[in-house]
């Protein structure tokens, strides 16, 4: 609707500026907008919890709580962030994981901020479960008192995007808290909403004890900013990159070392390292033949305004291999094209998920043509290319000023047509020695080794699974540990694919690793994986874990991950003598211990 001077409170002037100013905005910045406005006047909007807290001056505390729900560590980094900006705004904070906060505490708090990814299908992080499970158990007390704000990160390629913030947020609700400010749902490019959600609340709560929103703004953005880091990665040169598995093998795994020198970046093991990959030349020249549009053309990329060829472009910045939902959404409302209308009219929810399977931005064009006017408007719909997060298979003690990473290439076939991993295939195709990677450090508090060198350890990790166990050998070889250590490795042939063989050999020569079992699934005619090894030494495994062994788990979470929880579980019940339910509880002890940790994918 046009804004006039007959049917708003605006001049002319006023509607005018507003008209051209309220369709360039996203819908992210409206609602910094909307809860701006209604926390600078400081009155409360009867009927509705999804604006900034109002009248409250008298109310407001200068304690706030911080709980975040992490699986990669990404949550974690926004919450100490957050909890940095608080403190240098006179806010007392606390900040902590879901798993390290007592549930029934939550009657004390008065001011919690929620920062939680979704995992997976669709479920809280490892680190969330018990938090998750108390609040939305009958157990979960009224919270008249409380004011809070949730941070959600998600992907929206995955049908449940941001589920679990939604539930957080929603549940928070409906047990009697206030919203602090409206809920932000970011998607894998969420430095940026992320930033405006935290000047939002940062607004809310000083307008609300009548502090200044200019001092929490400018305390945002000058945090925001840093040496070396997601928003402004390193350039690692290649120092090597080679292939591990043997010829013949139906795989390709690539080793590759990068030089961190002059970047004072570091990482312990269990940390990941993030890369900011280009998509494949060949496929962009193919969209550029669909599109008809000059490959020289100017774009304008990002809010900053810079500026780059629209071949550069869709190398270098935006997503072309996946598609989501938001995307076709927003094409349809580019295209006259009435197939896709069809597609996305309500009840066709399957026939929607179905097609986004397997296909990318060449397949869209092609099955819908391509939209918008110009170039210009083309791309402005896509999102950003998201940086890949692989775990890192070096020690920094071990070597140092480098990063070694385990990377497995990734081809198939779908729709007829060949597709390529675009990280991955980078690396495999078109990386060399000498050249350079944009990259940052992803800590991950969750992945970590024990403190106590002496603790045993059963490391589960099959094929490039098995990157951050090379890296737990390495900093235990260099820090002299003596505890027990256990490996699982499995992978499809013992000849071709056995990853960092002599490697593993020469640790178990020198007592850095003590056992080791391995799983080549095509060399018997019975497939054989990890967890089935696991079910043969179950007696010697439940000895480790009555020990104090720390578990853990590497690799595809959807079967893998799966298998080895459900086998941890039998296991447990077998050789301790429980129920499953008892033998379930044992493993949640486990994990609340920090005993059981995951970095699955």
């Amino acid at each position: 609707m046009q804004l006039q001077v007959l049917n708003s409170p605006f001049n002319q002037e006023q509607a005018e500026l507003l008209n051209r100013l309220l369709p360039t905005l996203t819908e992210s910045q409206k609602i910094w907008l909307s809860g701006y406005l209604a926390a600078s006047q400081s009155v409360s909007v009867p009927g509705t919890s999804e604006l900034p807290i109002g009248n409250t001056k008298q109310t407001i505390s200068k304690e706030v709580t911080i709980l975040y729900g992490s699986q990669t560590g990404n949550a974690q980094g926004l919450a100490k962030k957050a909890g940095k900006m608080l403190e240098e705004n006179g806010f007392q904070v606390t900040v902590s994981s879901m798993a390290d906060f007592k549930p029934n505490h939550i009657k004390k708090v008065q001011n919690l901020l929620i920062m939680v990814s979704t995992h997976g299908e669709g479920d809280p992080p490892d680190n969330a479960l018990s938090f998750h499970e108390y609040l939305h158990s009958k157990r979960a007390p009224k919270l008249d008192d409380l004011h809070f704000s949730v941070l959600s990160l998600g992907d929206s390629s995955y049908e449940f995007f941001c589920k679990t913030g939604k539930e957080f947020d929603s549940r928070l609700e409906e047990l009697g808290g206030t919203r602090l400010y409206p809920r932000f749902d970011c998607d894998v490019d969420f430095d940026e909403p992320a930033a405006e959600w935290l000047e939002g609340v940062l607004v809310s709560l000083n307008e609300a004890r009548g502090g200044s929103a200019v001092a929490a703004i400018a305390a945002t953005q000058e945090a925001v900013q840093s040496v070396y880091s997601r928003t402004n990665p390193f350039r690692a040169e290649v120092l090597e990159n080679i292939n591990l598995n043997g010829r013949g093998s139906n795989k390709e795994t690539r080793h590759i070392e990068l030089s961190l020198e002059g970047s004072g970046l570091s990482f312990e093991p269990g940390d990941s390292l993030g890369i900011y990959p280009e998509n494949d030349p060949a496929l962009v020249d193919l969209l550029l033949v669909e599109l008809k549009w000059d490959p020289k053309e100017m774009v304008t990329i990002n809010k900053q305004g810079d500026v780059r060829p629209l071949k550069e472009a869709l190398i270098s910045y935006y997503e072309i291999t996946v598609l989501t939902k938001p995307l076709l959404e927003k094409v349809v409302q580019l295209t006259a094209n009435e197939d896709l209308r069809e597609l996305l009219s309500p009840g066709n929810e399957e026939k929607v998920k179905a097609y986004l399977e397997g296909r990318d931005l060449l397949d869209l064009i092609r099955d819908f043509g391509p939209w918008g006017d110009t170039a210009q408007e083309f791309v402005s719909i896509l999102r950003k290319i998201p940086a890949r997060l692989y775990s890192i298979a070096s020690s920094l003690s071990a070597n140092p000023d480098e990063v070694h990473l385990t990377i497995g290439a990734v081809r198939y076939d779908a729709h007829g047509r060949e597709r390529k991993g675009v990280c991955s295939i980078f690396c495999a195709e078109r990386l060399q020695p000498g050249d350079t990677l944009p990259v940052f450090i992803q800590h991950n508090e969750n992945f970590k080794l024990p403190k106590d060198p002496d603790t045993p350890i059963i490391m589960v990790g099959p094929g490039t699974g098995v990157a951050p166990f090379r890296s737990f050998m390495q900093e235990r070889e260099e820090l002299g540990a003596v505890g027990k250590s256990w490996l699982f490795f499995g992978d499809q042939h013992f000849v071709t694919d056995f990853l960092y063989q002599t490697e593993w050999q020469k640790w178990l020569k020198n007592g850095v690793l003590t056992k080791m079992d391995v799983a080549f699934s095509r060399d018997t005619d019975k497939k054989v994986y990890v967890q089935h090894r696991m079910l043969e030494h179950s007696k010697e495994l439940f000895e480790w874990l009555e020990e104090g062994a720390v578990v853990y788990i590497c690799g595809d979470e959807k079967n893998m991950a799966h298998d080895v929880h459900n086998t941890l579980i039998d296991i447990i019940a077998k050789e301790g003598s429980m129920s499953r339910e008892q033998a379930e509880a044992y493993l949640v002890d486990m994990q609340q211990k920090k005993r059981y940790q995951r970095d699955v994918y």
